[in-house]
C-alpha cells in the first residue's frame, strides 16, 4: 500500500506555500460539493491514493468505481463534498495521480488482453524506468501485469554493463553465492550467451532487444541442451504495442515494455464543482 506521507510529498511540491489563489477568492468556511469524472474509457487506478488525500484535509470522499474496473467515457468516479479551498487544494495533485495511474493501468491492460488469446501463460511486465514507481508498479498490477523489480534491492539482473566488468559465469556464481533466496537473470544479446547463461545456472535469461526470429533460435538451441525447461525467459527490448503479438506467439514466459511508464499517456479525467 502507498503510504499517505509519500503522497503528500506531492501536494507540497505542488502547493509549498498554500492555494494563494483560493485563499484569495474562496470564503474560509465555504463548503461545496464535487465530482470525479472519468473524460475517457479505461482502467482506472489512483482513486484510494486520491481519497486518502482528500480525507486527510478532512474532505468527505465517496468512491464510485474501484482501482482495476473498466470505466467509461463520462462516469462518475468519485464524490466529495467538503470545504471547497481544501477540495481546490488537493484537486491538481488528485487529478495527476489518477491520470497518470490510470493510463498506466489501462496501456497495461490493453497489451495483456492482446496476448492473452495467442499465448495465455505470458507475463506482461514493467521495468525500472519511472521516477514515480511506488505509483506506476501499482497501476501495472491493477492492469493485470507483472511489476518487474521495485528497485535494485529485489532481484539479481546481471546486464550488460556488468558483463563488461565481470565475466557472465563468474557474475552467475558469484550471485549465486551471494544469496540463495534471490532470482538471478542474466541479460544477453547473443545465442552463445544465452546457452552460457542456462548452463551456469541462471534463473532468468532476458533477451534483450532481438527479433523473434532470433529468439526463436535461440529457444530451438535450448531446447536441443534440455535447457529450455530449467530457465524463464524474458524477451524485451525495441517491442511495443505494434508488435507485441508477434513476440506472443513464442515460447516464452515474460515480455517486458518500458513503454508501459516511461512514455504512458495520461488518461484524462477532471473534477468538476457540482452547483446546487
Amino acid at each position: 500500500m502507498i503510504s499517505l506521507s509519500y503522497l503528500l510529498r506531492f501536494l507540497e511540491e505542488d502547493s509549498p506555500f498554500g492555494d494563494i489563489t483560493s485563499d484569495a477568492i474562496i470564503p474560509k468556511t465555504l463548503n461545496t460539493k464535487a465530482v470525479i469524472i472519468a473524460k475517457q474509457s479505461g482502467v482506472v487506478a489512483g482513486l484510494e491514493e486520491a481519497k486518502m488525500l482528500f480525507e486527510y484535509f478532512g474532505v468527505k470522499a465517496k468512491q464510485r468505481a474501484q482501482d482495476g474496473q473498466k470505466v467509461e467515457k463520462g462516469q462518475i468516479l468519485m464524490e466529495l463534498e467538503g470545504n471547497a479551498r481544501k477540495i481546490l487544494l488537493v484537486e491538481r495533485t488528485a487529478l495527476n495521480i489518477i491520470g497518470r495511474m490510470s493510463g498506466v493501468a489501462t496501456q497495461t491492460r490493453k497489451l495483456v488482453e492482446k496476448i492473452k488469446g495467442i499465448n495465455p501463460k505470458i507475463r506482461v511486465a514493467g521495468t525500472r524506468k519511472s521516477l514515480l514507481r511506488d505509483l506506476d508498479k501499482k497501476a501495472i498490477i491493477l492492469g493485470g501485469g507483472e511489476p518487474h523489480r521495485f528497485s535494485l534491492s529485489d532481484a539479481i539482473l546481471i546486464k550488460d554493463n556488468h558483463l563488461a566488468l565481470v565475466s557472465l559465469e563468474e557474475a552467475i556464481k558469484k550471485a549465486r553465492a551471494f544469496s540463495v533466496y534471490k532470482v538471478v537473470e542474466v541479460e544477453v544479446e547473443s545465442l552463445e550467451d544465452a546457452l552460457k547463461a542456462a548452463r551456469a545456472g541462471a534463473d532468468v535469461i532476458m533477451l534483450d532487444n532481438m527479433t523473434p526470429e532470433q529468439i526463436e533460435e535461440i529457444l530451438k538451441a535450448l531446447k536441443r541442451e534440455e535447457l529450455r525447461e530449467k530457465v524463464k525467459i524474458e524477451v524485451s527490448g525495441g517491442i511495443s504495442e505494434e508488435n507485441i503479438e508477434s513476440y506472443a506467439k513464442l515460447d516464452v514466459d515474460i515480455i517486458s515494455l518500458g513503454a508501459l511508464t516511461h512514455s504512458v499517456k495520461n488518461f484524462d479525467v477532471s473534477l468538476e464543482i457540482v452547483k446546487d
